[in-house]
C-alpha cells in the first residue's frame, strides 16, 4: 500500500494548531480553518502513525513543525520543497527513526539543522539546496547511511566539515 500525504500550498493555519487541536480531540473548529485545510484529512494525518510520506511542498506559510511530529513513526519520506518561511526544525524530529529521506530544498529561512538530526540513522537522501547556511552541523558525520547529500545553491557554505569524510556511503 502506498500512502502520500500532500498538504495544501496555501497552508494558512500553522501545524501547530492543526495539532493542538486534534490533542485536544476538539474538531469543531475544522470550519474555520482556510481553504483546502478544511479538509478534515489534513487534521488527522497528523494521528496517522502509519504515514509513510509527508509533503508539505510549496507551503509558503509554513514557519514551524509541532514537536508531536514524532508520532508519524513509519514516516519514511517529509518534503518540505520551497517552504520559504519555515525556520526550523523541532527536535523531536529524532524519533522519526524510519526516515529515509529529507528535503529542505530552497527553505531559506531555515538557518541550521537541529543537532537531534544526527540520531536518524537510516537517513539516506538529505537535500539541502538552496538554503542559507554558513556551515553544516559536525553532527552531520553521524548519518552514516547517507548516500545522497545535496548543497548545490548553498551560496552562503564556505566549508564543509572535516568530519564529513565519515560518510563512507555517500
Amino acid at each position: 500500500m502506498n500512502i502520500k500525504f500532500k498538504v495544501a500550498r496555501d497552508l494558512s493555519t500553522p501545524a501547530v494548531d492543526i495539532v493542538d487541536k486534534l490533542q485536544e480531540k476538539d474538531l469543531s473548529e475544522i470550519q474555520t480553518l482556510e481553504s483546502k485545510c478544511k479538509d478534515q484529512m489534513v487534521l488527522l494525518a497528523f494521528k496517522l502513525a502509519i504515514l509513510p510520506s509527508l509533503d508539505f511542498s510549496g507551503c509558503l506559510q509554513l514557519k514551524e513543525l509541532p514537536t508531536s511530529i514524532n508520532k508519524l513513526t513509519a514516516l519514511g519520506s517529509l518534503d518540505f520543497l520551497g517552504c520559504l518561511q519555515l525556520k526550523e526544525l523541532p527536535t523531536s524530529i529524532d524519533k522519526l527513526t524510519t526516515l529515509q529521506s529529507l528535503n529542505l530544498s530552497g527553505c531559506s529561512e531555515l538557518m541550521e539543522l537541529t543537532t537531534s538530526i544526527h540520531k536518524l540513522n537510516v537517513l539516506d537522501s538529505l537535500d539541502l539546496s538552496g538554503c542559507s547556511w554558513k556551515e553544516l552541523s559536525t553532527s552531520i558525520d553521524k548519518l552514516t547511511a547517507l548516500r545522497s547529500l545535496d548543497l548545490s545553491g548553498c551560496q552562503d557554505l564556505k566549508e564543509l566539515p572535516t568530519s564529513i569524510d565519515k560518510l563512507i556511503a555517500l
